[in-house]
């Protein structure tokens, strides 16, 4: 907006929202690098296993970076501290869900899968005549990646996918009233301890067997792709986009996950699953296009 509509309208310009754009982008690639990554820690402590031991050097980190006190925690009211925990909650649950579907499913199919969660939150959102367009496109876009008129369909990956999408629509909407809440990541530092107590129950029991100094150092700078930098990286840029802003970035996960699982996993996919990507892609960014913060 130039000076001469800013005295046409009356308006200020809005600040700008590359800054934004680029730590989306930055998030998304670090969630899929990581993610692939963490799979090498799988046969040693199992996928629930990797989730809780990167929560825990993820709450350990954003301890130290916001350095809460008990005095700063009690000024704090009670509904904030409350969805401070239900969002590390319901991130232990996605955390957990994704990782024992990466197990199952391929990277690309897993988040593409995990994706219908953001889809549907932009659907309800939205108002128009082509609202039922995207999730039918979505849907289709599914078909093309499970491919389920093969009988290859690992069912037990797609349902963990599924509940994973279930969280990151919470996820999202937890997000944003987190950062509305704290100032910087300290909301974080309440969000990250909780999940590392709610992983717990799943995943000390599978890690238990195989933990060691070199599993404990791998999962410390695995800690740091995911979930540290994507989580304090959406948090910060969900203060400047609408959730249907961060939405429709969002959509281009799945398409960043096919990139990472073929040239870090060697997972390289069916042309007919690189078009149900896209369909989701699509449909992602049509669902997202109006909404409010």
């Amino acid at each position: 907006m130039t000076a001469v509509d800013v005295a046409a309208t009356g308006t200020t310009p809005r600040r700008s929202t590359a800054p934004a754009v680029a730590l989306l982008l930055g998030s998304m690639l670090s969630v899929q690098v990581g993610a692939a990554a963490s799979t090498r820690l799988f046969d040693d402590i199992g996928p629930a296993g990797t989730a809780w031991l990167r929560a825990c050097w993820a709450a350990l980190a954003f301890l130290l970076i916001a350095r809460p006190t008990l005095r700063w925690l009690r000024a704090q009211s009670r509904r904030e501290l409350a969805g401070a925990v239900a969002l590390g909650a319901v991130s232990a649950v996605m955390s957990i869900t994704f990782f024992e579907s990466i197990a199952r499913i391929p990277l690309a199919t897993a988040v593409a899968l995990e994706f219908l969660g953001p889809l549907t939150l932009a659907v309800l959102r939205r108002s128009g005549r082509l609202g039922l367009l995207w999730p039918a496109l979505a849907l289709v876009g599914v078909l093309a990646l499970t491919r389920p008129w093969q009988g290859e369909v690992n069912v037990a990956g797609v349902v963990l996918a599924l509940v994973a999408a279930v969280c990151w629509a919470g996820y999202i909407v937890l997000t944003q009233r987190v950062g509305d809440s704290f100032d910087g990541v300290k909301g974080l530092a309440i969000a990250m301890p909780a999940t590392a107590v709610a992983a717990t129950l799943v995943g000390l029991p599978q890690a238990l067997g195989g933990l060691s100094w070199s599993v404990l150092a791998q999962a410390a700078w695995l800690a740091l792709l995911l979930p540290v930098l994507p989580f304090a990286l959406e948090l910060l840029a969900l203060r400047r986009l609408t959730v249907a802003a961060f939405g429709t970035l969002m959509c281009l996960e799945p398409a960043f996950a096919l990139g990472v699982g073929a040239t870090v996993l060697g997972q390289h996919p069916h042309p007919l699953q690189v078009l149900g990507v896209a369909f989701v892609v699509v449909a992602g960014i049509g669902a997202q296009r109006t909404g409010r913060r």
